[in-house]
This record gives structure tokens, sequence and C-alpha cells, in this order.
């Protein structure tokens, strides 16, 4: 197993995950340490002041850092440090919501995330796109080595193979088809229902188009860029509106639903209490489905509107899970055959660079000492020498082969052999981990 346990001091190279998710941090303190799309090179430049590589899967309900670390001095301080500088918070603050997990521990939590079992909303699909984009992203920074690589790769593959194999995420639920059913239960009938949209990214694509199977009577769409709204609002029989008069939108509006990715409030309360003041007798429901949220918290107080947050979708969430719980345990049979085959593959890689290095040690004795006798032979033909050469490559090749295979074998199983093979051949391949 690739995992550490109790105070064992290991050498050989472990994945550390370090994050908060909705099941360990209120919405309070993910909003603070949320990373937009549009942040993440920003955020990557700033972990890589921390650990040399890292990836960082940064989504609505989750921000998680996942690295490689040598088995004897864990990344998992760094990383704190790098989440408190991010987000402001002190260390004091974060601690109680961080969660960790390291080897064999943290690479299933990655796996289950892909596959869609560790999301609010089990098996939604968005989560194996925002996986491989967080990949994708780290390489294009240069912050993923081989190890990393291997690890993501792994998960990505056996989140499609879980959704292959299963029903995991047959008619799954998302954030936003949620939020949607939040609405409609507040409102009931929604042909008569007249809905405000803001934001017209794909979280907003998704809601609009719910609303549309659901027969809403009209849906106005407004977005910073209104060219975005007007796209969308012409795929759905819809109206684009521009920012600016989003007030007399939700004057008429019965539900609001705001997904904008900002990092700022974009509806505060004094635009509500206005808005509640031109039609007194009429609720309103507000549904903020953006992290950092969208609408103040305050509105919540304000007579005639119902406000729901990504973290009223709980109960909703628990029994959407209870229907999938067949299909889950199918899902964990297929991780678990996994992780026994990637287990061994990591061992295989997790101690090439201690093998090549010994190799490559091994060789450039090999052509020096073979040097120092060829000056003190007499000369030679092409042929004595390629015998030579043959000869001297095969003596290095036999004397090293049964210590390589059993590096191979059981060199990752406390880190013990590893390090006593690098002690004895003073061979250092930090730079190669």
């Amino acid at each position: 197993m690739i995992q550490m346990s109790g105070n064992n001091v290991l050498s050989s190279p472990q994945v550390y995950l370090t994050g908060i998710s909705y099941d360990t941090a209120p919405l309070s303190i993910r909003e603070g340490l949320s990373i937009p799309k549009s942040r993440i090179q920003n955020a990557l430049e700033g972990l890589s002041r921390y650990v040399n590589s890292g990836v960082i899967l940064a989504t609505c309900n989750r921000t998680e850092v996942y690295v490689i670390g040598d088995g004897r001095h864990s990344p998992v301080a760094p990383i704190q440090e790098f989440f408190c500088e991010w987000s402001g918070f002190s260390q004091e603050q974060l601690a109680p919501h961080l969660h960790t997990a390291q080897g064999h521990d943290a690479v299933r939590h990655l796996t289950e995330t892909a596959a869609g079992l560790r999301s609010m909303i089990v098996g939604e699909w968005e989560i194996q796109g925002q996986v491989r984009q967080a990949f994708h992203i780290a390489e294009q920074a240069g912050m993923v080595d081989p190890l990393l690589r291997k690890l993501f790769q792994h998960a990505i593959r056996i989140g499609r193979r879980v959704r292959d194999e299963t029903d995991i995420s047959k008619n799954a639920l998302s954030v936003s088809s949620v939020a949607v059913k939040l609405a409609v239960g507040a409102v009931g009938d929604v042909h008569s229902c007249r809905v405000v949209l803001i934001g017209a990214g794909q979280a907003g694509k998704l809601v609009a188009r719910a609303f549309s199977q659901r027969g809403v009577s009209e849906i106005s769409i407004v977005s910073r860029s209104l060219q975005g709204a007007e796209e969308l609002a012409a795929s759905l029989g819809g109206k684009a509106v521009e920012l600016s008069r989003l007030r007399d939108e939700m004057e008429s509006a019965d539900v609001v639903i705001s997904c904008t990715g900002a990092p700022h409030v974009v509806v505060d309360c004094d635009l509500v209490r206005n808005v509640m003041h031109a039609r007194p007798s009429r609720p309103l429901v507000i549904v903020d489905i953006a992290v950092p949220r969208d609408v103040d918290p305050g509105v919540k107080q304000i007579d005639g509107v119902y406000l729901y947050d990504i973290d009223d979708f709980t109960q909703l969430s628990k029994t959407h899970r209870k229907t999938r719980e067949r299909e889950i345990a199918r899902a964990m049979r297929v991780i678990d055959d996994e992780m026994t085959v990637f287990s061994e593959q990591w061992h295989a890689l997790s101690v090439k660079p201690v093998v090549d290095a010994l190799m490559q040690k091994a060789e450039d004795i090999r052509k020096r000492q073979l040097q120092l006798t060829l000056k003190k032979l007499p000369p030679l033909s092409e042929e004595e020498l390629a015998s030579i050469e043959a000869m001297t490559k095969s003596i290095v090749y036999k004397i090293l082969h049964s210590p390589v295979e059993c590096l191979k074998s059981n060199g990752h199983n406390d880190g013990a052999m590893v390090e006593t093979v690098k002690e004895l051949f003073k061979i250092d391949v930090k730079a190669s981990l």
C-alpha cells in the first residue's frame, strides 16, 4: 500500500492532500478560500513558493491541493501557509475545517472525487471535467511531476470507468438542477412563473435549460456580458437584459437565481429592499449557487424574501444519495480493484529514480575503470574492444540484477530498503522526485 502509518518515517514518495470541502467547512470559509478559474494561474504561482509541484482542485464545493512528498518531510504545513496567504484567514480559523490525507487514503480520495462519489450531488458529471482541467492547468504551469501525472491520469481514467460500468451518473442531478428543484418547490407551479437568471456562464446555462424544460412562463438572463446573455436567451426563447436593469427585472420576478462567479456581492440588501418596496404583497424566492456568494446573506432578513444558498441543498443531496446507494457500492468495488493495480504501478514508478541512479552510477564506474585498464594494454582490435565492452556490461548487469529486482519488488514497503541502497552506493535522487 502507498501509505504511511503511525509515526514511521518513510522515504518513498507519498501523495499528500490538504483542503476543505462542503462536508468539512461552512460556506463562509469555502468562499474565503475559493479560487475562481480566472485566478487559478495566480494561485499556482503562489503555491510554487511553498512546494515544487502541486495541483489545485478548486470547485464551488472544495478547494484541495495535491502534492508529492518524499515521505520524510510533510508538505501539509507549507500548504496550510499557502491557504492562509491566499484567503487572509489565520491558521486558527482554517485548522478546524481542513482535511488532510496521505498515501493510499489521498489517492483513494481523489479517485472517488473524480468518480463523483464525494460530490454534494453524488454522481454529478461536472467534477470529472474539473479534475481534468485542474491537472492540465497545473501541467501547463510546470507544476506537475511524473508521479502527480500518474496520479491524476489514474483518477480521471477510473472516473470514466465508474460511469461506464455503473449507473452512478444516470439521470444524475447537478448543483444547477438542484437549484431549480429548490426554487420550484418554493413557488409551486412554474408555468406562470417569471424567472430572472443572473449569470450566463456554464452554471447559468444549465439552470436556464432546466427551467425551460419545466415550461417556465418567462426567463430573463442578466449578465455583465450582454452578448453571452443574448446567445443563451436566443437558444431558449428568453430575453437578454443588461446588468444595469437588474432591479427592474427583479421587481416583476417570482424567482431569482444567481450564479455569476463574481468575487463580490452582486445582489445587496439595499437592492432587495427597494425591489420589495415596489412589490410589497408578492414574495420573492432567491437561490444563490455562487461561491463566493452573489447575494448578501442579510437579504434573508427582509420580509417576503426566501433566500437559499448552496448549503441549503443538503437535504436534497442526501435524498439523492440514498437513491444511489446500490450504484455507490458498485462504484466502490471498481475502485477497490483499480487501487490494487495502481499501487503496483506506483511502487514501480516511485523506486525507478533510485534504480536509474544506481544503474547509472555502476555504468559510470564501469566506463572509468575500463578506460584505465585499456591504457595499460597493447592496442586492441575493434572486435576485441567490443568483446571487453560487452563482458564488462554483462558483469555489471549480473551483479546488480538481483538487488534491482528486489528493490522493485520490495523497495516501497517501508522505505528502509530504498534508504539503504542510497546510503550504500552514495546516490542522491532528490532531483528525480
